[in-house]
């Protein structure tokens, strides 16, 4: 079995889906523009061959070393990624070499588009904002005289909260008009509700063969936008309704072989015509694993090895391992430029026993990751919430420490 892994360095930790599918005896051929010699050691030995490109914004490239994998090793079985900035290309490459082991371009629409997402939440009848395609504020004012202020405006096909803000005046829809990007944007009544998702693997029939969820207190926008620091933790068991509404979801959109990362806005008040406070509205899909360092918290979490379960539903469309669950695992990272109460040094000391993770995101994940972040164990959710608290806790003007 061929498989191509595209950019096997980013994030550092996805070697380990190469490392582990050459283990299960696949064929991994990377393809990236970092060259080889700076690529990590243990990247280096988890693929039976590297090609360089200058780029992987060029297409063309990026095709003609698929070609050559092709000629060199015979017919391409699985082509991927699984990161989100590359979807669409990866869909492209696999209809032009006829890999039908994952998206095909006449389908990527649905997975990227959050316009396109909206038809299939319909269909699986799971509430989700009301929304309209931003064309002239004459007509966005018509949507917000119907929904009311504030609205959420974003690309219609973006990455994570990249470019969405929220609307909460007219003066601010004035502004944004007057920035406005050269890219499609949707518009969507704003939803209060903290967000929850669905998280596994499924395999090539469409059945789940691993599951989690992440609870994210405070929302991604705010995070990128306001400069928040971020905070959010691995359920230990996901609650049954996070089950039921994600593979409802799974179901409608008919997704096979692959990771998923599902979001959910938990509502915190009744919304009409949506739900009651604590029901699940549909926020977007994204067919990738959940970003930055996720993937090893959901390790820590619940004890699996989620890369061996990816290689397993690869190369023999099923796994034996079982998920135990024993964990929260709860992230909490800090801005460089803000003063906090608890020095680096005093985070390690109560809570050193429990740490997992202690890193210094990338400068590429930072905006929406953090500076430097902790991830932690804990038995109980009200530990995880102590813990971020501790990590984030700012000083007051004049070195007080700030209690909210």
């Amino acid at each position: 079995m061929n498989f191509i892994f595209i950019s096997p360095y980013f994030p550092y930790i996805y070697y380990q889906f190469c490392e582990r599918l050459l283990k299960n005896g696949v064929n991994v051929l990377g393809i990236g523009d970092a060259p080889y010699h700076q690529l990590p050691q243990e990247c280096r030995t988890a693929m039976r061959e590297y090609y360089k490109v200058d780029t992987l914004e060029d297409y063309d490239q990026v095709m003609r070393a698929v070609a050559f994998f092709t000629f060199r090793y015979g017919k391409i079985d699985w082509l991927e990624s699984n990161n989100e900035y590359w979807l669409e290309n990866d869909a492209q490459l696999r209809t032009d070499f006829h890999i039908e082991t994952g998206i095909m371009i006449d389908g990527i629409n649905a997975y990227k588009h959050k316009s396109c997402m909206k038809k299939y939440y319909e269909k699986a009848d799971i509430p989700c904002a009301r929304w309209h395609m931003v064309s002239s504020l004459q007509e966005d004012l018509a949507f917000i005289h119907k929904v009311g202020y504030p609205v959420v405006v974003k690309p219609d096909c973006g990455v994570g909260a990249y470019a969405t803000f929220k609307i909460n005046t007219r003066s601010e829809l004035d502004e944004f008009y007057e920035n406005l990007p050269d890219v499609p944007y949707i518009m969507e009544e704003y939803i209060h509700g903290m967000i929850v998702s669905y998280d596994g693997i499924v395999d090539q029939d469409g059945h789940v063969v691993f599951d989690t969820s992440h609870i994210f207190p405070d929302p991604i926008m705010n995070v990128v936008n306001e400069g928040n620091h971020l905070s959010y933790y691995t359920d230990r068991v996901p609650a049954a309704d996070v089950v039921a509404i994600g593979r409802r979801t799974l179901n409608a959109f008919q997704v096979k072989g692959r990771f998923f990362h599902l979001e959910f806005f938990r509502l915190l008040n009744d919304k009409e015509g949506m739900g009651k406070k604590g029901d699940l509205v549909a926020l977007e899909v994204n067919m990738r694993p959940p970003g930055g360092y996720t993937p090893e918290m959901m390790n820590y979490a619940s004890g699996v090895d989620v890369y061996q379960i990816y290689a397993d539903m690869v190369s023999k469309n099923h796994t034996d391992i079982v998920s135990k669950r024993p964990y929260y695992c709860a992230y909490a990272s800090r801005r460089d430029g803000k003063q906090y109460q608890k020095t680096h040094e005093e985070i390690m000391s109560v809570y050193g026993e429990a740490m997992v993770m202690q890193e210094r995101m990338p400068d590429i994940l930072s905006q929406a990751m953090g500076n430097d972040s902790y991830a932690a164990l804990f038995e109980t959710e009200q530990e995880v919430h102590q813990f971020i608290a501790f990590v984030q806790r700012l000083q007051r003007a004049g070195g007080e420490a700030d209690e909210n």
